[in-house]
């Protein structure tokens, strides 16, 4: 855990992402917070979705929020990124569109 938490490659900024769900009512909610070069928080975001999107919609919200602050590197930071990147949902698709925008992204 202690790694996930570590700040950024110098002139970096990183997204970490989670999510969290309530079974019985099929829902979940997603939050992220990007962090600066110095390791502290810049903004953050949040939402409530279904249980099967969490994961995925939390990096795409993160990778659409940084890109509007017009930042050039990025590293995403998730404990679940085997899980989201082998999906076949709309939003992971998405994500991998954001990938090849023009900044540099580290997973």
């Amino acid at each position: 855990m202690k790694e996930h938490l570590q700040a950024p490659f110098t002139k970096w900024v990183k997204i970490n992402v989670d999510g969290s769900m309530l079974m019985s009512k099929l829902r979940a909610a997603i939050g992220g917070v990007i962090r600066g070069p110095i390791g502290g928080w810049m903004m953050g975001f949040k939402m409530v979705t279904d249980i099967f999107q969490i994961e995925a919609l939390a990096m795409l919200e993160g990778l659409k929020l940084t890109w509007s602050w017009g930042f050039q590197k990025l590293e995403i930071d998730t404990l679940r990124i085997g899980s989201t990147t082998f999906s076949n949902i709309t939003e992971v698709r998405m994500i991998h569109e954001w990938f090849y925008k023009d900044w540099e992204v580290k997973c």
